[in-house]
């Protein structure tokens, strides 16, 4: 583990009796998972301080999410930022949104995920980037959330968009099941090129087999480390919908390990550093 306390750019959570959370049907997360349960998963873990990101929940329920997250920063107060979902794809008709949502304590960027839209080039319709566009007006980030096919849509929204802090979830959830390293790979390196990005190490043992070893990771992990360098890189837990494949503090610890030979600055980059200036901590 990290010999000094970390920061986790990237926590779910979510109760599903108090809120609609579509995509949880039928999986084995769809039951509560509150701060009690991350304080249980995640003991051992030195952590100073946690970004909450918003869950998917049903779309007239942002701001329903985003007070549900205030009251769980009274019950642990490490949660020091959010970020929300906004409907950007509505163009400037979603400004009267994004007033609301800068306004409100914490919050600090809007993702709205796009992996799962069958338009490959859905992030380049002109409303979603006209969207993307007006988040600097209010101060506000973008979290990019997508399936690496979308990676040569993506860098053209973020192209379009260079006055817009961005950052790349999960590493663009390469195809680590099915053993795909290109065009991925090139296509990470090309992305990593614009200066207004960071990337998130997260989610990337969600991306592989069932019968995953950290060596399977590792060849994903090094690409994204060689292309961003550790002050354009932030440690994500994904909790808990990385439970799918391992144990909170097991994540912890296989980053702790990959990152072992980086200088003690390097480490601190990715642990806390690059995620406390991008999100404002």
């Amino acid at each position: 583990m990290p010999d000094f306390p970390i920061i986790d750019s990237h926590l779910h959570l979510w109760d599903p009796r108090r809120l609609d959370y579509p995509w949880l049907a039928g999986l084995p997360l769809d039951r509560p998972f509150l701060p009690a349960d991350f304080r249980a998963a995640s003991a051992g873990v030195d952590i100073e301080a946690l970004v909450f990101l918003e869950c998917a929940a049903a779309p007239h329920l942002t701001f329903a999410e985003a007070q549900a997250v205030l009251g769980w920063a009274e019950e642990e107060p490490r949660i020091a930022a959010m970020v929300c979902n906004a409907a950007l794809e509505r163009g400037d008709a979603v400004r009267g949104d994004l007033e609301r949502l800068a306004a409100t304590e914490k919050v600090r960027g809007i993702r709205r995920i796009y992996q799962d839209e069958p338009d490959p080039d859905f992030c380049l319709r002109p409303d979603f980037v006209a969207g993307v566009r007006a988040l600097s007006d209010y101060g506000l980030s973008f979290d990019l959330c997508l399936k690496h096919p979308q990676l040569p849509a993506t860098i053209g929204l973020v192209d379009a968009c260079p006055d817009v802090p961005m950052v790349l979830d999960h590493i663009a959830k390469p195809g680590i099941a099915a053993g795909l390293m290109q065009p991925w790979a090139d296509q990470l390196r090309d992305l990593a090129r614009r200066e207004n990005l960071v990337c998130k190490l997260s989610g990337v043992a969600t991306e592989a087999a069932e019968d995953w070893t950290p060596a399977t990771l590792r060849p994903y992990i090094d690409v994204a480390l060689e292309a961003f360098g550790p002050s354009r890189m932030m440690f994500g837990g994904d909790w808990p919908v990385s439970t799918l494949r391992l144990g909170y503090r097991d994540w912890v610890a296989l980053v702790d390990e990959v990152t072992a030979d980086l200088s003690d600055t390097e480490r601190r980059q990715i642990f806390r550093d690059t995620a406390r200036a991008f999100y404002r901590l």
